[in-house]
Protein backbone atom coordinates (compact mmCIF):
# COMPACT_ATOMS: atom_id res chain seq x y z
CA UNK A 1 0.00 0.00 0.00
CA UNK A 2 2.94 2.33 1.07
CA UNK A 3 4.68 1.35 -2.22
CA UNK A 4 1.45 2.12 -4.20
CA UNK A 5 1.22 5.90 -2.63
CA UNK A 6 4.90 6.63 -3.46
CA UNK A 7 4.57 5.74 -6.90
CA UNK A 8 1.34 8.28 -7.28
CA UNK A 9 2.38 11.46 -9.78
CA UNK A 10 0.93 14.87 -8.58
CA UNK A 11 -0.67 16.77 -11.49
CA UNK A 12 -3.27 19.01 -13.14
CA UNK A 13 -6.50 17.20 -15.31
CA UNK A 14 -7.61 18.82 -18.42
CA UNK A 15 -10.36 20.79 -16.54
CA UNK A 16 -8.26 22.08 -14.31
CA UNK A 17 -5.83 23.48 -16.54
CA UNK A 18 -8.64 24.94 -18.87
CA UNK A 19 -10.12 26.79 -16.20
CA UNK A 20 -6.36 28.13 -15.26
CA UNK A 21 -6.04 29.19 -19.05
CA UNK A 22 -9.50 30.46 -18.90
CA UNK A 23 -8.81 32.63 -16.11
CA UNK A 24 -5.31 33.62 -17.41
CA UNK A 25 -7.25 35.30 -20.06
CA UNK A 26 -9.55 36.85 -18.45
CA UNK A 27 -7.04 38.58 -16.52
CA UNK A 28 -5.24 39.83 -19.73
CA UNK A 29 -8.39 40.92 -21.02
CA UNK A 30 -8.96 43.10 -17.89
CA UNK A 31 -5.52 44.24 -17.74
CA UNK A 32 -4.88 45.55 -21.58
CA UNK A 33 -7.49 48.51 -21.50
CA UNK A 34 -5.87 49.50 -17.93
CA UNK A 35 -2.53 49.57 -19.40
CA UNK A 36 -3.64 51.54 -22.15
CA UNK A 37 -5.36 53.78 -20.39
CA UNK A 38 -2.02 54.24 -17.93
CA UNK A 39 -0.53 55.25 -21.28
CA UNK A 40 -2.35 57.29 -22.20
CA UNK A 41 -2.48 58.93 -18.56
CA UNK A 42 1.27 59.27 -19.50
CA UNK A 43 1.10 60.68 -22.49
CA UNK A 44 -1.67 63.36 -21.39
CA UNK A 45 0.94 64.23 -18.52
CA UNK A 46 3.51 64.42 -21.32
CA UNK A 47 1.32 67.17 -23.16
CA UNK A 48 0.80 68.90 -20.10
CA UNK A 49 4.61 69.18 -19.70
CA UNK A 50 5.20 70.14 -22.54
CA UNK A 51 2.49 73.45 -22.61
CA UNK A 52 3.63 73.84 -19.12
CA UNK A 53 7.12 74.41 -20.81
CA UNK A 54 5.55 77.14 -23.44
CA UNK A 55 3.94 78.57 -20.49
CA UNK A 56 7.70 79.36 -19.27
CA UNK A 57 8.90 80.36 -22.37
CA UNK A 58 6.45 82.94 -22.97
CA UNK A 59 6.75 84.46 -19.41
CA UNK A 60 10.85 84.44 -19.81
CA UNK A 61 10.65 86.04 -23.07
CA UNK A 62 7.96 88.48 -21.60
CA UNK A 63 10.76 89.27 -19.12
CA UNK A 64 13.61 89.73 -21.76
CA UNK A 65 11.52 92.04 -23.91
CA UNK A 66 8.65 93.81 -21.96
CA UNK A 67 6.44 91.89 -24.09
CA UNK A 68 4.81 88.67 -25.95
CA UNK A 69 5.70 87.16 -28.30
CA UNK A 70 4.23 88.66 -31.31
CA UNK A 71 1.71 86.53 -33.05
CA UNK A 72 2.34 87.56 -36.71
CA UNK A 73 5.90 88.52 -37.34
CA UNK A 74 9.05 88.51 -39.61
CA UNK A 75 9.85 90.85 -41.87
CA UNK A 76 7.51 92.29 -44.89
CA UNK A 77 7.74 92.03 -48.10
CA UNK A 78 5.83 93.49 -51.57
CA UNK A 79 6.66 90.87 -53.67
CA UNK A 80 8.54 91.30 -57.27
CA UNK A 81 7.87 91.88 -60.92
CA UNK A 82 3.95 93.15 -61.99
CA UNK A 83 3.02 92.45 -57.98
CA UNK A 84 5.26 95.21 -56.62
CA UNK A 85 3.56 97.38 -54.33
CA UNK A 86 0.28 96.16 -54.51
CA UNK A 87 -1.45 93.73 -51.29
CA UNK A 88 -0.56 90.67 -53.15
CA UNK A 89 0.55 88.22 -50.74
CA UNK A 90 4.36 87.92 -49.66
CA UNK A 91 6.11 86.00 -52.21
CA UNK A 92 8.02 82.36 -51.23
CA UNK A 93 11.50 84.50 -50.51
CA UNK A 94 10.19 86.54 -47.16
CA UNK A 95 7.40 85.79 -44.29
CA UNK A 96 5.36 88.83 -45.34
CA UNK A 97 4.54 89.12 -41.06
CA UNK A 98 2.69 85.38 -41.48
CA UNK A 99 5.55 83.92 -38.66
CA UNK A 100 3.65 82.60 -35.67
CA UNK A 101 4.77 83.18 -31.69
CA UNK A 102 6.17 79.57 -31.92
CA UNK A 103 9.13 81.06 -34.43
CA UNK A 104 10.49 83.94 -31.68
CA UNK A 105 9.88 81.71 -28.33
CA UNK A 106 12.30 78.78 -29.82
CA UNK A 107 15.28 80.15 -27.48
CA UNK A 108 13.38 79.81 -24.64
CA UNK A 109 12.42 76.30 -25.07
CA UNK A 110 15.88 74.82 -25.52
CA UNK A 111 16.20 75.68 -29.48
CA UNK A 112 18.76 77.88 -29.83
CA UNK A 113 20.56 76.17 -32.45
CA UNK A 114 17.40 76.15 -34.81
CA UNK A 115 16.51 79.53 -33.87
CA UNK A 116 20.32 80.85 -34.81
CA UNK A 117 19.05 79.19 -38.17
CA UNK A 118 16.18 80.89 -38.22
CA UNK A 119 17.55 84.74 -37.78
CA UNK A 120 20.43 84.23 -40.04
CA UNK A 121 20.83 84.16 -44.10
CA UNK A 122 21.18 80.52 -44.95
CA UNK A 123 21.47 78.27 -48.32
CA UNK A 124 20.51 75.00 -47.01
CA UNK A 125 17.74 73.03 -48.33
CA UNK A 126 15.57 70.75 -47.26
CA UNK A 127 15.43 68.69 -50.52
CA UNK A 128 17.28 68.57 -53.80
CA UNK A 129 15.60 71.83 -54.82
CA UNK A 130 12.35 71.22 -57.65
CA UNK A 131 12.92 75.42 -58.53
CA UNK A 132 15.19 77.82 -58.70
CA UNK A 133 15.77 79.15 -54.79
CA UNK A 134 16.86 82.37 -54.33
CA UNK A 135 20.79 82.91 -53.42
CA UNK A 136 20.06 82.46 -49.66
CA UNK A 137 17.09 82.66 -47.20
CA UNK A 138 16.73 85.52 -45.71
CA UNK A 139 17.28 86.01 -42.36
CA UNK A 140 14.02 84.97 -40.56
CA UNK A 141 13.20 82.41 -43.45
CA UNK A 142 10.78 82.65 -46.57
CA UNK A 143 6.97 81.77 -46.28
CA UNK A 144 5.93 79.79 -43.63
CA UNK A 145 4.60 77.36 -46.57
CA UNK A 146 8.25 76.79 -47.84
CA UNK A 147 9.21 73.12 -47.37
CA UNK A 148 12.51 73.73 -48.65
CA UNK A 149 13.34 75.66 -45.69
CA UNK A 150 14.90 73.18 -43.15
CA UNK A 151 13.59 74.96 -40.20
CA UNK A 152 9.79 75.04 -41.66
CA UNK A 153 10.10 71.55 -42.17
CA UNK A 154 11.39 70.74 -38.54
CA UNK A 155 9.32 68.80 -35.93
CA UNK A 156 10.29 70.07 -32.57
CA UNK A 157 9.36 67.42 -29.58
CA UNK A 158 7.87 70.41 -27.44
CA UNK A 159 5.32 72.02 -30.05
CA UNK A 160 3.77 68.06 -30.17
CA UNK A 161 1.70 66.16 -28.44
CA UNK A 162 2.54 62.41 -27.54
CA UNK A 163 -1.03 61.76 -28.06
CA UNK A 164 -1.49 63.01 -31.68
CA UNK A 165 -0.11 60.27 -34.14
CA UNK A 166 -0.27 62.66 -37.14
CA UNK A 167 3.43 62.29 -38.78
CA UNK A 168 4.71 63.27 -42.68
CA UNK A 169 3.63 64.70 -45.33
CA UNK A 170 1.61 66.89 -46.68
CA UNK A 171 2.63 68.89 -43.56
CA UNK A 172 5.65 70.63 -42.75
CA UNK A 173 6.52 70.60 -39.48
CA UNK A 174 3.26 70.22 -36.82
CA UNK A 175 2.38 71.63 -33.48
CA UNK A 176 -0.58 71.01 -31.32
CA UNK A 177 0.07 74.34 -29.51
CA UNK A 178 -1.78 77.33 -30.79
CA UNK A 179 -2.72 80.93 -29.97
CA UNK A 180 -5.61 82.18 -28.13
CA UNK A 181 -7.05 84.98 -30.07
CA UNK A 182 -10.56 85.86 -28.50
CA UNK A 183 -14.25 84.96 -28.38
CA UNK A 184 -14.66 86.40 -32.75
CA UNK A 185 -12.53 86.19 -35.66
CA UNK A 186 -12.75 89.44 -37.92
CA UNK A 187 -9.01 90.69 -38.68
CA UNK A 188 -8.02 87.25 -37.35
CA UNK A 189 -5.14 86.94 -39.84
CA UNK A 190 -4.82 90.42 -40.89
CA UNK A 191 -4.11 93.66 -39.34
CA UNK A 192 -4.55 97.68 -39.28
CA UNK A 193 -0.58 97.73 -39.89
CA UNK A 194 -0.83 95.32 -43.06
CA UNK A 195 -3.82 97.92 -44.83
CA UNK A 196 -1.61 101.11 -43.61
CA UNK A 197 1.27 100.04 -45.34
CA UNK A 198 -0.02 98.24 -48.26
CA UNK A 199 -2.81 99.84 -49.07
CA UNK A 200 -5.61 99.86 -52.01
CA UNK A 201 -7.04 103.30 -52.94
CA UNK A 202 -10.09 102.45 -51.06
CA UNK A 203 -8.44 100.62 -47.63
CA UNK A 204 -6.93 104.11 -47.02
CA UNK A 205 -7.74 104.71 -43.51
CA UNK A 206 -5.71 102.84 -41.00
CA UNK A 207 -7.70 104.39 -38.47
CA UNK A 208 -10.94 102.58 -39.58
CA UNK A 209 -8.96 99.42 -39.57
CA UNK A 210 -7.50 99.95 -36.26
CA UNK A 211 -11.03 100.26 -34.56
CA UNK A 212 -12.07 97.03 -36.73
CA UNK A 213 -9.31 94.95 -34.76
CA UNK A 214 -9.75 96.73 -31.17
CA UNK A 215 -13.28 95.59 -31.60
CA UNK A 216 -13.07 92.45 -32.56
CA UNK A 217 -9.50 90.99 -31.16
CA UNK A 218 -10.56 90.57 -28.05
CA UNK A 219 -7.51 87.67 -26.95
CA UNK A 220 -4.28 87.47 -25.11
CA UNK A 221 -2.51 87.68 -28.87
CA UNK A 222 -3.53 89.79 -31.51
CA UNK A 223 -2.49 89.31 -35.00
CA UNK A 224 0.31 91.41 -35.56
CA UNK A 225 0.26 93.67 -32.59
CA UNK A 226 2.75 94.18 -29.47
CA UNK A 227 0.89 92.76 -26.57
CA UNK A 228 1.76 92.74 -22.93
CA UNK A 229 0.88 91.07 -19.85
CA UNK A 230 -0.77 94.75 -18.53
CA UNK A 231 -3.09 94.32 -21.49
CA UNK A 232 -4.58 91.51 -19.91
CA UNK A 233 -6.88 93.57 -17.54
CA UNK A 234 -8.74 90.73 -16.43
CA UNK A 235 -6.00 88.71 -15.01
CA UNK A 236 -3.65 86.36 -16.37
CA UNK A 237 -5.33 83.53 -14.23
CA UNK A 238 -8.39 84.38 -15.09
CA UNK A 239 -7.26 84.58 -19.47
CA UNK A 240 -6.66 82.00 -21.77
CA UNK A 241 -3.15 82.25 -23.38
CA UNK A 242 -2.97 78.72 -26.03
CA UNK A 243 -4.78 76.31 -26.91
CA UNK A 244 -3.96 72.44 -27.86
CA UNK A 245 -5.28 71.64 -31.17
CA UNK A 246 -5.46 68.07 -33.20
CA UNK A 247 -3.07 67.97 -36.59
CA UNK A 248 -4.72 65.77 -39.80
CA UNK A 249 -4.77 62.61 -40.83
CA UNK A 250 -6.00 62.73 -43.72
CA UNK A 251 -9.74 61.37 -42.49
CA UNK A 252 -12.45 64.33 -42.86
CA UNK A 253 -12.09 64.86 -38.88
CA UNK A 254 -14.17 67.85 -37.82
CA UNK A 255 -11.19 69.45 -35.60
CA UNK A 256 -8.91 68.94 -38.12
CA UNK A 257 -9.69 69.59 -41.51
CA UNK A 258 -10.94 73.10 -42.13
CA UNK A 259 -14.10 73.41 -43.86
CA UNK A 260 -13.97 76.39 -46.46
CA UNK A 261 -16.45 78.83 -47.91
CA UNK A 262 -18.88 79.46 -44.81
CA UNK A 263 -19.15 83.26 -45.80
CA UNK A 264 -17.41 86.44 -45.13
CA UNK A 265 -17.97 89.92 -43.67
CA UNK A 266 -17.81 91.35 -47.24
CA UNK A 267 -19.72 89.43 -49.49
CA UNK A 268 -21.74 87.04 -47.77
CA UNK A 269 -22.33 83.35 -49.64
CA UNK A 270 -25.36 82.20 -49.94
CA UNK A 271 -25.11 79.56 -47.49
CA UNK A 272 -24.92 82.47 -44.65
CA UNK A 273 -21.42 83.59 -42.93
CA UNK A 274 -20.41 82.32 -39.30
CA UNK A 275 -19.80 85.88 -38.34
CA UNK A 276 -23.39 85.82 -37.70
CA UNK A 277 -23.67 82.10 -36.55
CA UNK A 278 -21.03 80.30 -35.57
CA UNK A 279 -22.71 76.67 -35.36
CA UNK A 280 -23.66 77.45 -39.19
CA UNK A 281 -23.17 74.09 -41.04
CA UNK A 282 -22.87 72.03 -38.24
CA UNK A 283 -24.96 69.22 -36.37
CA UNK A 284 -28.49 71.05 -36.27
CA UNK A 285 -27.92 73.71 -39.17
CA UNK A 286 -30.15 74.04 -41.60
CA UNK A 287 -26.96 73.31 -43.91
CA UNK A 288 -26.27 70.36 -42.13
CA UNK A 289 -22.07 69.21 -43.27
CA UNK A 290 -21.56 66.51 -40.65
CA UNK A 291 -22.03 63.06 -40.88
CA UNK A 292 -24.58 61.99 -38.97
CA UNK A 293 -23.90 58.58 -38.31
CA UNK A 294 -20.10 59.46 -37.34
CA UNK A 295 -20.39 62.74 -35.91
CA UNK A 296 -16.53 62.93 -35.67
CA UNK A 297 -16.40 63.53 -39.51
CA UNK A 298 -17.58 65.76 -42.01
CA UNK A 299 -19.89 64.29 -44.60
CA UNK A 300 -18.84 62.24 -47.64
CA UNK A 301 -21.77 60.48 -48.52
CA UNK A 302 -24.78 62.87 -49.20
CA UNK A 303 -26.88 61.19 -46.77
CA UNK A 304 -28.84 63.17 -44.21
CA UNK A 305 -26.16 65.70 -44.56
CA UNK A 306 -24.44 67.78 -47.32
CA UNK A 307 -21.15 68.04 -48.79
CA UNK A 308 -18.71 70.74 -47.52
CA UNK A 309 -16.53 71.86 -49.35
CA UNK A 310 -12.91 71.20 -47.58
CA UNK A 311 -9.53 72.70 -47.85
CA UNK A 312 -6.18 71.67 -49.82
CA UNK A 313 -4.12 68.63 -48.75
CA UNK A 314 -2.07 70.98 -46.77
CA UNK A 315 -4.24 73.58 -45.31
CA UNK A 316 -4.84 71.38 -42.10
CA UNK A 317 -4.25 72.31 -38.59
CA UNK A 318 -1.15 72.22 -36.75
CA UNK A 319 0.37 71.76 -40.22
CA UNK A 320 2.89 74.86 -40.32
CA UNK A 321 3.94 74.96 -36.92
CA UNK A 322 5.64 78.46 -38.19
CA UNK A 323 2.36 79.77 -39.90
CA UNK A 324 0.15 82.35 -38.06
CA UNK A 325 -2.98 82.33 -39.93
CA UNK A 326 -6.30 80.76 -38.13
CA UNK A 327 -6.21 77.30 -39.87
CA UNK A 328 -2.11 76.53 -38.41
CA UNK A 329 -1.75 78.07 -35.11
CA UNK A 330 -4.84 80.19 -33.67
CA UNK A 331 -7.84 78.71 -31.17
CA UNK A 332 -10.82 80.83 -30.12
CA UNK A 333 -13.45 80.58 -27.24
CA UNK A 334 -16.86 80.73 -29.70
CA UNK A 335 -17.40 77.16 -29.60
CA UNK A 336 -16.47 74.16 -27.25
CA UNK A 337 -13.39 72.19 -27.16
CA UNK A 338 -13.46 69.49 -30.07
CA UNK A 339 -15.96 71.00 -32.43
CA UNK A 340 -16.07 71.16 -35.80
CA UNK A 341 -13.59 73.61 -37.36
CA UNK A 342 -14.71 76.23 -40.07
CA UNK A 343 -13.56 79.22 -42.75
CA UNK A 344 -14.63 81.76 -44.11
CA UNK A 345 -14.22 81.95 -47.51
CA UNK A 346 -11.30 82.36 -48.81
CA UNK A 347 -9.50 79.64 -47.84
CA UNK A 348 -6.97 79.41 -45.43
CA UNK A 349 -5.56 83.00 -45.42
CA UNK A 350 -8.93 83.77 -43.82
CA UNK A 351 -10.25 83.61 -39.76
CA UNK A 352 -12.48 81.25 -38.81
CA UNK A 353 -14.52 79.49 -36.38
CA UNK A 354 -11.22 77.37 -34.76
CA UNK A 355 -11.35 75.60 -31.04
CA UNK A 356 -9.09 73.88 -29.05
CA UNK A 357 -9.18 70.02 -29.72
CA UNK A 358 -6.68 66.92 -28.60
CA UNK A 359 -6.46 63.38 -29.00
CA UNK A 360 -7.20 63.07 -25.16
CA UNK A 361 -10.44 62.13 -23.92
CA UNK A 362 -13.15 64.34 -23.42
CA UNK A 363 -11.28 67.23 -23.85
CA UNK A 364 -8.09 69.31 -24.39
CA UNK A 365 -5.12 71.46 -22.69
CA UNK A 366 -5.37 74.99 -22.21
CA UNK A 367 -2.52 76.91 -20.84
CA UNK A 368 -3.72 80.07 -19.15
CA UNK A 369 -1.47 83.24 -19.33
CA UNK A 370 -0.11 83.15 -15.93
CA UNK A 371 1.70 79.85 -17.17
CA UNK A 372 -0.95 77.36 -15.36
CA UNK A 373 -2.01 74.36 -17.53
CA UNK A 374 -5.69 72.86 -17.09
CA UNK A 375 -7.49 70.16 -19.05
CA UNK A 376 -11.22 71.85 -20.40
CA UNK A 377 -13.36 69.25 -21.21
CA UNK A 378 -16.08 69.29 -24.04
CA UNK A 379 -19.16 70.26 -21.84
CA UNK A 380 -17.41 73.41 -20.57
CA UNK A 381 -20.44 76.25 -20.66
CA UNK A 382 -19.87 78.03 -23.68
CA UNK A 383 -23.46 80.29 -24.22
CA UNK A 384 -25.08 80.20 -27.37
CA UNK A 385 -23.14 78.90 -30.30
CA UNK A 386 -25.68 80.57 -32.68
CA UNK A 387 -24.85 83.54 -31.29
CA UNK A 388 -22.99 86.09 -33.62
CA UNK A 389 -19.71 87.17 -32.88
CA UNK A 390 -18.74 90.48 -31.47
CA UNK A 391 -17.36 92.67 -34.24
CA UNK A 392 -17.44 96.62 -35.48
CA UNK A 393 -20.75 97.70 -37.15
CA UNK A 394 -22.49 94.53 -35.80
CA UNK A 395 -26.37 95.53 -35.40
CA UNK A 396 -27.29 92.77 -33.01
CA UNK A 397 -28.06 94.75 -29.80
CA UNK A 398 -25.56 92.14 -27.74
CA UNK A 399 -22.76 91.67 -29.74
CA UNK A 400 -21.57 95.44 -30.48
CA UNK A 401 -18.05 95.92 -29.45
CA UNK A 402 -17.60 96.02 -25.76
CA UNK A 403 -20.15 92.93 -24.93
CA UNK A 404 -20.33 90.49 -22.69
CA UNK A 405 -19.09 87.71 -24.28
CA UNK A 406 -21.89 85.58 -25.85
CA UNK A 407 -20.21 82.32 -25.49
CA UNK A 408 -20.63 81.92 -21.88
CA UNK A 409 -17.52 80.98 -19.16
CA UNK A 410 -15.69 79.84 -22.18
CA UNK A 411 -15.94 83.25 -24.17
CA UNK A 412 -14.92 84.64 -20.49
CA UNK A 413 -11.88 82.63 -20.28
CA UNK A 414 -10.73 84.08 -23.90
CA UNK A 415 -10.80 87.23 -23.88
CA UNK A 416 -8.71 89.74 -21.91
CA UNK A 417 -10.54 92.95 -20.75
CA UNK A 418 -13.71 92.31 -20.84
CA UNK A 419 -14.73 93.08 -16.91
CA UNK A 420 -16.09 89.33 -16.69
CA UNK A 421 -15.70 87.54 -13.54
CA UNK A 422 -14.58 84.41 -13.38
CA UNK A 423 -16.85 83.03 -10.28
CA UNK A 424 -15.83 79.21 -9.94
CA UNK A 425 -12.72 76.70 -10.79
CA UNK A 426 -13.31 75.41 -14.25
Amino acid sequence: MLLKRLQTKAGFTLVELLVVIAIIGVMVGLLLPAVQAAREAARRMSCGNNFKQIGLGIHNYHAAFNQLPTHGTGPWGFGVGPQAGSRALPQPSNPGMLLSFLVPLTPFIEQQALWELISAPSTIMATPPNLAPPLAWPAMGPAPWQGQYVPWATEISSYRCPSDPGVGLPALGRTNYAAATGDSFEFATDSAFRLDVNAAPNWTSQGWAAQRVRAASRGTFVFREKMNFRDILDGTANTIACGEINTDLGDRDITSHPANGFGSRWTPAPKGSIFDNPRLGGAGSATNNIDPLRPRYWCSIPTGCVLPTLTGGDQRRGFRWADGRAAFTQVNMILPPNSEVKLEQGGDGNGGVVPPSSRHQGGAHILMADGAVKFITDSIEAGNGNHPTVYQGQVFPTAVPGSQSPYGLWGALGTRANKEVIRSEF
